[in-house]
């Protein structure tokens, strides 16, 4: 058809719209023109002249050629299994997806992968691929929605790939399922869909290195198995760039994740593998996981103001050699389901490895050293999942039970200013623990154990330590720890300065109902208090360190969770508001 001059080409195939809109000029390998403007023809000029509506849909052309273009329905953007379908036929070309008009969304009938595989070092050199940036780039609007059709469908991010998702406080980007946008999920509904993969080529300690971290050599290939993997799916990461970037998230919201691949192969809400430093992720909520919220494979991405609300598993898990920041946490689990708010190992595949090959990890600096500061975690008080304590079953989580932090397996952490509560209890039984730092597998640089062996607890120090933080929980440490002992070591003999409340049964810990323990503010969203303002065991603490406040949001100044989280504007099930 012409008219006007312009000429509207559309061919269907298989249901995807294939469309070239020709205007006297090239084309390129992105089409991509969001349309915000009326799309009318003045009827004035040009008598009976039809009505044209532009597609906005994300478009590109394929290898062969062809324009591949969503199909758009008014509202909505479809794109079916031609468009892109994992592994198998990955996008290869920078990728636009657009804001729509009216909150319409984009929907995905298969999973979508930015960038091919490659699992040898002649397949990457081949393709002209050695870091971030090399291959194809997803760029997402800010106020997209994208939605998933099916359970077992996901984001992937290969290496060389980057993913520029990239919302503001006005208009986060959501990521999530197709029941959700249908407005039939349930707040704390999991697996509706996979979640995100980002893979780099940062360090992960299942590779081999000569040379201490900051100064490292790969010997041999790296290319470690990513989650998610099975079949023409497999993904791959790894490398010796901890500086590698994959991209930018900002002000992005994922719900509804955690599909389970195949036995023990659990997509997480964000899976990030061997992520380097220049990759930046700031102001991102995982709400309603099956598995982790976030886990870090090795790599060093630091992460700046993270939300995690009703995470079954992890909500923060770490291992193979790990090295970033985490600044600004909130973790709230679900009343009767989450597992550890950190779960953090510093060797992958330790049980395997020799004394003498964690003793070199550790020396060069290869083990993980995270470094967490101004953490809030809201613990579940669940216990052990067993159907046949039927007077418990509702109380039981999909996982282990509800827990704060699991430091194990070589590793050197820092964590500073931050909270853990489980005293909203009561606990189901001795596992709703506040900390455990298994005391085997734990070792300083200068070979004396990281855990004081009587007591069991992690020292403060200059390589790793817990100071300033507040615990409440009816079992302060887990019994590997040793227990009382641990946590009188922890905030006297360490020097950690940490404080731990005594706390029998369900005690309030906001603001609201117990004036012995106040170490929340009782008001939706949650808030962390200044460190004159809580009080522990009747009395109120004393900042130290010039030391402010303890925990994830202070209640003074800028709220980074307001105007775009989800979740925290309703009374939550430990806000026990008279």
């Amino acid at each position: 058809m012409e008219w006007n001059g312009i000429y509207d080409r559309r061919l269907a195939i298989g249901g995807v719209l294939v469309a070239t809109l020709m205007v006297g000029c090239g084309g390129g390998d992105i089409n991509i023109a969001p349309q915000t403007a009326d799309n009318s023809v003045d009827n004035s000029v040009t008598e009976n002249a039809p009505t044209v509506t532009v597609n906005p849909c994300a478009s590109y052309e394929n290898s062969g050629g062809t324009e591949l273009i969503g199909e758009f329905d008014g509202t909505n953007c479809t794109y079916n299994e031609l468009f892109s379908d994992g592994g198998a036929n990955p996008i290869e070309v920078d990728l636009l997806i657009p804001e729509l008009d009216d909150g319409g969304a984009h929907i995905f009938q298969g999973s979508l992968f930015v960038g091919r595989n490659y699992s040898t070092d002649a397949g990457l050199t081949a393709a002209g691929i050695a870091a971030g940036g090399d291959g194809p780039t997803l760029s997402i609007e800010a106020g997209s929605i994208l939605a998933f059709t099916s359970a077992e469908d996901f984001i992937a991010i290969n290496r060389g790939s980057q993913i520029r998702a990239i919302g503001t406080a006005e208009k986060p980007i959501i990521l999530t399922s197709q029941k959700d946008l249908d407005g039939e999920a349930t707040a704390e509904e999991v697996q509706l869909w996979g979640g995100v993969v980002i893979n780099g080529f940062a360090i992960t300690n299942k590779c081999s290195y000569t040379g201490t971290r900051g100064s490292t050599t790969l010997t041999g290939e790296c290319h470690v198995v990513s989650e998610g993997s099975e079949g023409e799916n497999t993904t791959h990461y790894g490398g010796n760039s901890d500086t590698d970037s994959s991209g930018r998230l900002e002000y992005v919201i994922t719900k509804h994740t955690g599909y389970e691949v195949a036995t023990d192969n659990e997509l997480n809400a964000i899976t990030f593998a061997g992520v380097g430093s220049s990759t930046v992720v700031k102001n991102v909520q995982v709400y309603s996981s099956y598995d982790d919220g976030y886990e870090f494979f090795g790599g060093s991405v630091d992460v700046e103001n993270y939300i995690a609300m009703f995470v079954r598993d992890d909500s923060i898990d770490m291992d193979e050699g790990y090295n970033g920041t985490i600044t600004n946490a909130l973790v709230i689990q679900s009343q009767y389901d989450g597992n550890r708010c950190i779960e953090a190992d510093g060797i992958g595949s330790f049980t395997g490895k020799t004394q003498a090959f964690i003793d070199d990890i550790v020396a060069r600096e290869l083990n993980s050293r995270p470094t967490v500061t101004n953490l809030t975690c809201i613990v579940s008080p669940n216990g052990v999942k067993d159907p046949a304590d039927a007077d418990n079953l509702n109380k039981q989580g999909t996982h282990d039970p509800g827990a704060g932090w699991r430091l194990r397996e070589g590793i050197y952490p820092k964590i500073s200013n931050s909270l853990v509560i489980s005293s909203f209890g009561p606990q189901v039984d001795s596992d709703n623990w506040c900390i455990r730092a298994d005391t085997s597998q734990t070792a300083k640089a200068d070979g004396s154990s990281l855990v004081d062996p009587v007591a069991g607890a992690i020292e403060a120090g200059t390589e790793a330590y817990i100071k300033d933080s507040v615990f409440a929980c009816e079992t302060q440490s887990s019994k590997n720890m040793g227990g009382v002992a641990a946590a009188t070591y922890l905030a006297t003999a360490a020097g950690g300065s940490n404080v731990f409340a005594t706390v029998s049964g369900a005690v309030d810990a906001t603001a609201d109902l117990d004036t012995d323990l106040v170490l929340v503010e009782g008001t939706t969203p949650i808030k962390s208090l200044d460190f004159a303002e809580m009080i522990v065991d009747g009395t109120a603490l004393t900042a130290r360190d010039a030391l402010t406040y303890v925990g994830g949001i202070r209640s003074a100044g800028t709220d980074w969770t307001s105007g775009w989280a989800i979740g925290l504007d309703a009374q939550l099930w430990f806000d026990a508001t008279e």
